[in-house]
């Protein structure tokens, strides 16, 4: 049996099968294509994360049965990064009963129904690649719940269907409150090679989502936000950090709670999402993903960048092309 998966330098297709406008075949089959997995390859990549949302997957009626053309987009994927040699993560972003963005509507935890098609999406999406190598599922993104004791219930649940199916499958876990590294000591742990954990890093806010339409106290700043410099007069995400200086010790010092459960339990870690919005100033992401990577790489952390192609922070345009050079050598770290 294989154990385990490596995922060490990725980077994240969002909008594609996830967080889509409007649900558009055309956009399904154009966003992306093998030339955007040839060219994520050739940056250097080892894997791309494929957020896919349920209504992808699933008919609008009758409720849980599945769409043939929704998993035709995923062997599409499969195909490509298999032709380039990457490894593939299927993450469910937005699932029936809960969606991150929508946390406080979480039905999927308390009503049966929703959790039996929960299962029956992953195991249906088991049999559908039983075998398949270099492919894992992470079974929901970003859960956000007063707790995570629903959330280690369903997952021990899921994570039993699934192995009973494909023995050698890899399987993701996130942490509670929308991934952050200080919830990762409450989830279940498996002594299991097969069952990795990811965190999610955006930190500080007012760094990464500035002038971000969908946070209200973000969006209107009169200012950039530089990075590395000092943290502005803004108290909205707690006023202990103002003035403090934003720097490489700041970022690790809100990442040392992934690095204390990695000491703690023996596990490694993946970051599934991390970056800077375009409305940054170009320095302001080049200098903050350089401290994240310069930190991940320093503890054997494995990540994905967010994102590929548009979604406010692409890589490249909706066009295809590459935002900045500079930002892209250095993911792939390439030398200039």
């Amino acid at each position: 049996m294989n154990t385990g998966l490596k995922l060490q330098k990725g980077i994240n297709l969002g909008g594609w099968l996830s967080q889509y406008h409007t649900f558009d075949h055309d956009h399904f089959s154009t966003f992306i294509q093998d030339a955007d997995i040839a060219r994520i390859a050739d940056w250097g990549m080892d894997h791309v994360r494929l957020p896919v949302d349920y209504p992808i997957l699933e008919e609008k009626q009758p409720a849980g049965d599945f769409t043939i053309t929704g998993f035709a987009y995923l062997d599409r994927c499969l195909a490509w990064c298999q032709k380039y040699n990457l490894k593939l993560l299927i993450d469910l972003h937005k699932a029936p009963g809960y969606v991150f963005d929508c946390w406080k509507e979480a039905s999927l935890f308390n009503d049966p129904a929703l959790s039996q098609r929960f299962l029956h999406l992953w195991t249906t999406l088991t049999e559908h690649f039983h075998g398949v190598e270099n492919l894992a599922f992470e079974l929901l993104n970003e859960v956000m719940l007063p707790d995570s004791a629903p959330w280690n219930l369903l997952v021990g649940e899921v994570i039993s269907a699934i192995h009973a199916m494909d023995p050698a499958r890899c399987i993701m876990l996130g942490s509670n409150h929308h991934n952050k590294p200080d919830q990762l000591q409450y989830l279940e742990l498996y002594e299991d090679e097969r069952i990795l954990y990811t965190f999610h890093y955006y930190h500080p806010m007012v760094v990464t989502h500035q002038h971000a339409y969908w946070v209200p106290v973000l969006e209107n700043l009169e200012h950039a936000v530089g990075y590395p410099g000092p943290y502005p007069d803004i108290d909205y995400f707690g006023k202990e950090a103002i003035g403090k200086t934003m720097d490489r010790c700041f970022l690790k010092a809100a990442l040392q709670p992934a690095l204390d459960f990695m000491e703690k339990t023996g596990k490694t870690l993946y970051c599934g999402e991390f970056g800077v919005i375009d409305c940054a100033p170009m320095a302001t992401r080049i200098n903050w993903t350089r401290d994240m990577l310069s930190l991940f790489s320093e503890h054997g952390i494995g990540w994905a960048v967010w994102s590929y192609k548009a979604m406010d922070f692409g890589l490249v345009d909706r066009r295809g092309e590459v935002v900045n050079e500079a930002l892209v050598q250095m993911i792939s770290q390439r030398q200039a």
